[in-house]
This record gives C-alpha cells, structure tokens and sequence, in this order.
C-alpha cells in the first residue's frame, strides 16, 4: 500500500474548495432532500433548453448512425474536425471574430481546459517561476487548485464602489495592477463566478493594451457570457484576438453532463490543448458535440440566449435580490454586488462578527446550503478582512426553494453584523 504521495499528487489528491462545494453538494442532494441547495454552479432547468435538448437526443436516436458515431468512435484530441469547422464559422457570423478552425480546440469541460492552461502556462520555466495574474479578486473557486507547483497564482485586490439601494460593485484598481516579468498570462472570468460583475469595456481594453504591451495572454472566462449561453443583463461586446485565449461552455446552456467546452486561441495554445488532451484524457467526449454540431449552422443558439436564457436568468436574479433587500434592507449591516450576469448573488455582510465559514456551517444545519467567500480570494498577498464577510448564493434552483433559503439567510444574519 502507497502511504506517501509525490508532492504534486499530494496537492491535487488534497482537500480544496472545489472538492468541499462539490462533496457537500453530492452529499445534500443523495442524502438530504430538504436541503435547500443554493450553494453549486448548476444551471437551471429552462424549459425552452430542456426541450430542445430532448429534441437533439432524439434526432440523434432517429438518425441513427450519427448516434453510432458519436458513442462507438474516438475522434481527435482537438475535437471533432467538422465541429471545430462549424464553430469557427459560427464565431465569425456571430462575433465578427477573425477565427479559423486552427483557432478552436475542444476540450473536456471548462475545468479540464483551465488545468491545462495553468499547466503550460504558470509554474517553473528555465529556472524561473511564472504566474497567473488575476486582476480582480474574488475569483472563481475552481481555478484556486488548479496549478500543479505551489505559488502560481497572484490576485489584485479590488477598488469597491458602493452604490444607493445597498448595492456595490467591484472595479478593477489600475493603480494596484501591476505585470512583472514573471507573470505569464492574465485571467479573469466575464460575468465573474461568484459576483455576476462584468467589466467595463474600457476595463477590458485597458487589460487588453497591458497584456498586448507585456507580450502575455489575456484569458477571459465566458462560461456565462458571450456568445453564448448569454447570461449577462448588461450591454456588452464579445472580442477576441490572436492574443487573447477565450473559453466558451456548453455547461451553462443546460448541458453540464457532457463535459464539452471550447477554447479559442492561436493555434500554438490550440496545438498544445490537443496534445496535452491526447495524453491526459485522450480524446474528448462526444455527445456534446453531436448534440450542437447542426444548432451552429442558424442562429438558434443566439436567439435561445437572447430571448429565453437570459431573461429567464436575469428574472430570477431581480426576483432573488428583492428577497435579500426586503429582508435585510434596515436590519443588517450588508451589500449586494450588482446583479450583471451569472447565477449567482455576491452578499458583503458588513463587520461580520463571525467568519462566512462559521456562517455557512450555521446555514447548513439550517438546511440551506451557499458557499463561503473566503474561497474565492485566493492569491492575496496578505488577509483582508473583507474575504471573510461575503456569501455566494446561486438563483438557479426553484423559486420557493431559492425564497425559502434566502429568508433563512437573512433571519441567520440579521444580528450577526453591527
């Protein structure tokens, strides 16, 4: 029996935050059906996509041979030749983007790909140690364990606007954002997992012209953004350039389980995604690409996004916030981060007298489970005080159930902040 793991598989086989939300999430839903589940990233049941799902999978059984090929056949590491075809038609129609099928990889679910970038990207080259730079923190949780060395990742800390209402909002501090030598490549998720904010254009060209100067990446996080599945309430222009890496899910369109994700780069990242997915996982999953491969042809993806997904979200997100404020509006001490995109509500509770891990532990034997901020601020240089006072509650599950929660958020807090 193996009782010592190299430190690399002691990292990753190792307890994280990712590991506790999704450990926590399994438990509560196989073992606990009157949790109150606002705490995972999982996209609701729309309607208008679960039909169309269900439409696809039977196309795909009537067709016949297309369902043959998509389960009894490997295609390559980097997709599916006439997928990535497909797609990169579908981004220029659609985004004005100057793509080729060169520019696309596909890869196994957006989790796998950032791996894989963190992997060729950040760590120890030619005896030097390169980082991510993140230039707004909090970040999502999933990136937060990803690097296989240790000190891979620096976060910035952010200016905080505080608006009327109890409503705040993130903006990155140009005057703390600084790019040395060693840092490889700059990140950011666009509607940001957890806060739904959604940085200005003149933010994201003011990053743009950084990173164009330093000879670095840009990576930009669109798995609730653009093009799709659209779940962003504010105007906003999808871009992308051969110095840019941009990632785009099908997980948020309704399709989770099939782990198919895209990245869009220049082929000297795509090429590396390929050959690095070759070894570590061998070929992607199929379905997922059979199931939207004919969807790229028209511009039913865009209009769904535009007309069924992101009024549906942006509804239940008004719906959730008039909860929160009702509730805690006099009563507590707290903001609420400006409600942009994504599933999620980003709740500052204001001198917190506990930590939000001591407040999700209170939550949870309330049955409501959320996820606790401190996660999402990995690679500060030094604590902030602030980490600890925020909660990420998702919007996605059933209205009374989403009410329900909220509530009990509310009457947990209300007390609990001076």
């Amino acid at each position: 029996m193996i009782h010592t793991f190299t430190d690399i598989g002691a990292k990753l086989a190792g307890p994280s935050g990712i590991q506790e939300l999704m450990e926590d999430l399994g438990q509560a839903l196989t073992s606990d059906p009157q949790m109150r589940m606002l705490g995972g990233g999982n996209p609701a049941a729309v309607p208008g996509m679960q039909a169309l799902w269900r439409r696809r999978v039977q196309e795909l059984v009537a067709e016949g041979a297309a369902l043959d090929r998509a389960l009894g056949n490997y295609d390559p590491p980097g997709g599916n030749p006439q997928f990535r075809e497909l797609f990169a038609d579908f981004l220029r129609r659609n985004c004005g983007w100057d793509v080729a099928p060169k520019n696309i990889v596909v890869m196994p679910g957006g989790q796998s790909a950032f791996f894989y970038l963190y992997t060729i990207l950040a760590g120890n080259s030619a005896g030097k140690k390169r980082r991510v730079l993140f230039p707004i923190t909090p970040e999502y949780i999933g990136y937060a364990n990803q690097t296989l060395e240790r000190d891979c990742f620096s976060a910035v800390r952010p200016r905080i606007d505080e608006c009327e209402g109890n409503i705040f909002k993130y903006r990155i501090d140009f005057d703390r954002l600084c790019i040395t030598d060693d840092v490889a490549a700059v990140c950011l998720s666009c509607p940001t997992n957890p806060t739904g904010n959604v940085i200005s254009a003149d933010e994201l060209g003011a990053l743009r012209r950084l990173c164009a100067h330093h000879g670095i990446p840009l990576i930009l996080d669109q798995a609730y953004g653009m093009p799709f599945p659209g779940a962003i309430y504010v105007d906003w222009q999808p871009v992308w350039d051969q110095d840019m890496i941009v990632s785009i899910s099908l997980s948020k369109l309704g399709l989770p389980g099939t782990r198919t994700s895209v990245i869009v780069a220049h082929e000297r990242i795509t090429i590396a995604l390929a050959n690095m997915n070759a070894v570590v996982a061998l070929a992607n999953g199929n379905l997922g690409q059979a199931i939207l491969k004919p969807l790229l042809a028209g511009d039913e993806l865009i209009s769904l996004s535009q007309n069924v997904i992101r009024p549906f979200y942006e509804q239940k997100s008004r719906t959730a916030a008039a909860v929160l404020h009702d509730k805690l509006n006099g009563r507590a001490d707290y903001g609420l981060h400006a409600s942009e995109g994504a599933f999620f509500l980003w709740l500052w509770l204001k001198n917190l007298r506990i930590t939000s891990a001591d407040l999700y532990q209170r939550l949870k034997r309330r049955k409501v489970l959320v996820v606790p901020g401190h996660y999402f601020f990995f690679g500060l240089d030094e604590p902030w005080d602030h980490s600890q006072q925020c909660l990420r509650i998702t919007y996605s599950q059933d209205d009374r159930i989403v009410r329900e929660g909220l509530e009990i958020i509310a009457d947990e807090v209300i007390g609990l902040t001076t």
